[in-house]
């Protein structure tokens, strides 16, 4: 490695004769030593590439890849405040889409691969940390505390971004086809960082990010809001969202050591990631230690090899849920409270006799400050990830790999609401505090042959046979109390002997508590054919056994095929193309993601609930599904056409591929008519979800000068989503608010994209202020879909000297957002109850007796292109620093600006708004804000 200069050093054997130089993308120089110290090298620029990419259960040359995949490097990933990996990678692979479930720090994550394919179950994709798959966290009994369903968190957050070297997207079937039962919705595989085969390495970096709220709602100011409503002037001037939000700062450390030789290699990491939330109080902590090492043995012959994570995640959440009613959340008290309501009541404004406390006007217009002040969810997960493997080869064509690996997680959630809160049912006087626990073990033991040899000069054979057990066992518990002594929040998170235990007062119930292990065993195989190095042909098959399924359906076998003619290497094609091959791809990948033991008839416990007076009531074991032994796998058949170019020595290269995915055997939850034994039964749709699209990515070489270089990377994907054959409809999303019990917008129906908006169609007021509805006052399908069919990205990077800088954009085109938060909340009747709204509201013509249906009044084109990311960057010399190699000092903006004709906080949004186990997409209900931030900061080597 060079300095900024070009200047090196190396110390060789005394018996050295020659040095062997080479680089990801240029020719490799053998340069022969002789009596000079001194030796100038420069390679051949824009050869070939045979950089490695890494596939299930090993890797091939980038030229050599059958099947539709990208691999996104470390200097390609996105920069600033990352906390989970998907982030690295969001928008810069094509046919990809990446959105964020909210703005909280940790919050899930949302990954599509080549569209939405399943109705019920899970879409996100497999995810491979050095070979081992990652089957989740513990879940945890639903906290409501009438407030509102939280959100997951992000299962990935234990991973420290800072580790990551590369991840690999597989998205065809033909290339995840090898992990059968769970490739449906494609496969991401995260390699870690090694030790390099040189001189120790000591880095450190530091972040400091300062973030802000990036839009906020145009409400009426408190003088607006009085010349409304005179009667509902309270004389105060508050800006209930000053009251909640604030800067935030994120403070980034990561420190890492390795070292390698010939023998092997090792690095060492640490990281501490401390990042406030935009509104107070809410916080991320984590704390994480890895170690990855290898060594040989025994001639070089056994490589014994091990990776592992250790970390400890604390999150500090707030009171912003996915189903509040109209009373709201914490997030919607700020946008709908009183703006001349004082912060403090000085004049008793709620009658309890008490001046100079927090106003709390009632429990149907509860204060945000108030509920920030005595609320508190403290959640805290400490996670291992790790795994050991051995590799021995018996000869240089013949090895045999043994992995073992671990995924363990244990998690305590604490979410306490002091007595002094005036809100929600049963909190007022008594308190409420959860108490969950979860846990969750993961083992895998894998076990593979390859065998690798050349017949007749110009035939490459691959092959590869494996065995595969993985066993996932799950455990959550939990319990939750009322009537506390005190109105301490330590001491009612703390202590649970501060609820009155004792006589009749039945102030402890337990929540739903399960213990469930589920098994998968899988026999795997693959072949890889290549003749003349032109034609290559790979096929695979997988056979996946799952506990989930009943005994008649418990395996499900998955092939895959591929062929690559590698048109480069034909006499026909001119000098002027670098690189050329045509890919076709087919196979077949399923979906497992459903819960335990669904084929057999299974009992619970009800939940419990609570009255006013804080008591718990109800509880009792019921049957809670039918049997169905005839449950099986849901599958995608998918078929992919592929093109891969280079023109003028690399300086324009990309892809092109066409794809069509089928999923059918739709695994669904299927409510049984009432009264009946069990509320539901889960079967298998006799239907299709087509997913067929087309996604094209580019890099360019602008310029290549000794000073100055500019590329270019611009991806663009078209999907088209379809559910055909089905029979019957299934209703979701589900919207809350006043007046908007049982409300829904979305149908799920033959013909339709999954989840198509059905709704009113809205046609302005009449002269009474009602909602006019040209077709009728009923629902129907709009020709809206909250799924975009148009993803893209683009970067630029420059590199001035010493000096590099980047912009990315990110868009997506073609879909819409529902706002359940205006619906709800910002309406004439609203405004006339004397509750706060937009300032789009006053003067639209609405009256305040009218009702807030749903209807595409409330539908909005969510259309957008966001500068998602500029980082500037400084190298600084240091050949005149003693022990240090490197300095580079840095600046990164994200989510910098966003056009789009969305009038919410971003369109960006996806609040769960299931509806009887279906999901819902692409609906705005108070979810928390997207952050601004700026990130400064300086990687040093030592």
């Amino acid at each position: 490695i060079t300095d900024i200069d070009g200047s090196y050093s190396i110390n060789v054997p005394a018996d050295a004769t020659a040095l062997e130089v080479s680089y990801t993308g240029y020719g490799t120089q053998v340069v022969q030593l002789g009596a000079s110290n001194v030796l100038d090298v420069k390679l051949g620029a824009g050869e070939l590439l045979d950089e490695v990419v890494v596939v299930g259960y090993g890797s091939v040359k980038k030229r050599d890849a059958t099947g539709a995949l990208t691999q996104v490097g470390e200097e390609d990933f996105n920069r600033g405040v990352i906390v989970s990996p998907e982030q690295l990678i969001q928008g810069r692979a094509a046919g990809v889409q990446i959105t964020s479930s909210s703005g909280a720090p940790g919050a899930g994550v949302n990954v599509r691969i080549r569209g939405t394919s399943s109705v019920r179950n899970g879409n996100n994709p497999l995810f491979v940390v050095d070979g081992v798959p990652i089957g989740g966290t513990g879940s945890t009994p639903e906290t409501n505390a009438g407030l509102g369903r939280n959100s997951d968190p992000n299962p990935l957050n234990f991973l420290n971004p800072n580790d990551i070297e590369s991840m690999d997207i597989l998205k065809d079937a033909s290339a995840t086809a090898i992990y059968g039962s769970r490739g449906a919705n494609g496969v991401v595989i995260i390699t870690t960082k090694s030790g390099k085969a040189s001189r120790g390495v000591l880095d450190y970096q530091y972040g400091l990010g300062i973030g802000n709220i990036s839009r906020r709602y145009d409400l009426l100011s408190a003088a607006e809001f009085a010349a409304q409503n005179p009667d509902q002037d309270l004389g105060g001037n508050t800006d209930w969202q000053d009251e909640i939000f604030r800067t935030s700062l994120t403070h980034n450390h990561n420190l890492s050591f390795g070292d390698g030789n010939e023998k092997g290699d090792y690095r060492f990491s640490l990281s501490f990631l401390d990042q406030e939330g935009i509104i107070e109080t809410s916080e991320l902590q984590r704390l994480s230690a890895r170690f990855n090492g290898s060594r040989k043995f025994i001639d070089d012959k056994l490589t014994i090899s091990t990776q592992f994570t250790v970390a400890n995640t604390a999150v500090g959440g707030v009171p912003i849920t996915e189903n509040s009613g109209f009373e709201g959340d914490l997030l919607a008290a700020a946008l709908k409270s009183n703006p001349t309501l004082p912060v403090m009541d000085e004049n008793d404004l709620d009658g309890d006799g008490i001046t100079d406390e927090l106003s709390q006007p009632s429990e149907t217009e509860p204060s945000p400050v108030a509920i920030l002040e005595f609320s508190r969810d403290e959640e805290s997960t400490v996670r291992f990830l790790g795994n050991i493997s051995a590799n021995y080869a018996f000869t240089d064509k013949f090895s045999f790999k043994t992995l073992l690996g671990l995924d363990r997680s244990t998690t305590n959630r604490n979410a306490a609401f002091s007595p002094e809160l005036r809100y929600a049912q049963g909190i007022f006087g008594n308190g409420r505090l959860f108490v969950e626990d979860a846990a969750r073990f993961d083992r895998l033991w894998e076990n593979y042959f390859t065998y690798t040899n050349k017949f007749g000069g110009n035939v490459d054979f691959t092959a590869l046979a494996g065995y595969s057990y993985q066993e996932f066992t799950n455990t959550a518990s939990g319990f939750e109390f009322t009537n506390f002594r005190t109105n301490d929040l330590d001491l009612i998170i703390n202590n649970f002997a501060s609820a009155d235990l004792s006589g009749d007062n039945n102030s402890v119930a337990p929540l739903n508590s399960f213990s469930e292990t589920d098994e998968l065993q899988s026999f795997f195989g693959r072949i890889n054919l290549g003749f003349s190095d032109k034609y290559l042909i790979t096929a695979s098959l997988r056979a996946d056994g799952s506990t989930r399924f009943g005994p008649g359906n418990r395996y499900g076998v998955f092939p895959s095929a591929a062929f690559k003619w590698k048109l480069v290497e034909e006499s026909f094609i001119p000098d002027g193309v670098s690189d050329l091959g045509l890919r076709l791809g087919w196979g077949i990948t399923g979906n497992q993601e459903i819960p335990h033991n669904l084929f057999a008839e299974r009992q619970r416990y009800g939940n419990w609930d609570i009255d006013s007076g804080g008591n718990f009531q109800g509880g009792g074991l019921a049957t809670v599904a039918f049997a169905n032994p005839d449950l099986k796998w849901e599958s995608t058949s998918q078929i992919n056409v592929g093109l891969d170019f280079a023109f003028f020595d690399y300086k324009l290269s990309g892809s092109l591929d066409l794809y069509r995915k089928n999923t059918n055997d739709l695994l669904f939850q299927i409510n049984a008519a009432q009264p009946a034994v069990s509320p539901f039964v889960w079967t298998n749709l006799d239907a299709d979800v087509i997913n067929q699209g087309v996604e094209l990515a580019l890099n360019a070489e602008l310029v290549n000068k000794s000073k100055f270089r500019w590329d270019v990377n611009f991806n663009i994907a078209y999907n088209d989503n379809r559910v055909e054959n089905l029979t019957g409809v299934f209703d979701t999303g589900e919207i809350n608010g006043q007046g908007l019990t049982g409300a829904f917008v979305q149908r799920i129906a033959s013909g339709q994209p999954l989840y198509a908006f059905f709704l009113r169609e809205f046609g302005g007021f009449d002269e009474e202020g009602n909602s006019i509805y040209p077709n009728g006052d009923f629902q129907e399908f709009v020709g809206a879909s909250p799924l975009p069919t148009v993803t893209s990205g683009l970067t630029n990077t420059f590199k001035f000297g010493d000096v590099d800088f980047s912009f990315f954009f990110t868009g997506q085109f073609g879909h819409s957002v529902y706002s359940n938060t205006a619906n709800a909340f910002f309406t004439a009747g609203s405004l006339a109850n004397g509750r706060n709204v937009t300032t789009d509201v006053v003067g639209n013509g609405e009256g305040q007796f009218n009702a807030p249906d749903v209807s595409t009044r409330f539908l909005q084109d969510a259309s957008f292109v966001r500068l998602q990311n500029v980082s500037l960057g400084y190298n600084i010399n240091t050949s005149n620093i003693k022990n240090v190699s490197k300095i580079r000092l840095f600046a990164t903006g994200q989510n910098l600006f966003v056009i789009t004709q969305y009038d919410g906080q971003d369109p960006e949004v996806d609040t769960n708004k299931s509806l009887n186990g279906i999901p819902s997409a692409g609906i705005d209900y108070t979810p928390y804000p997207r952050v601004r931030t700026i990130t400064i900061g300086a990687n040093v080597s030592f």
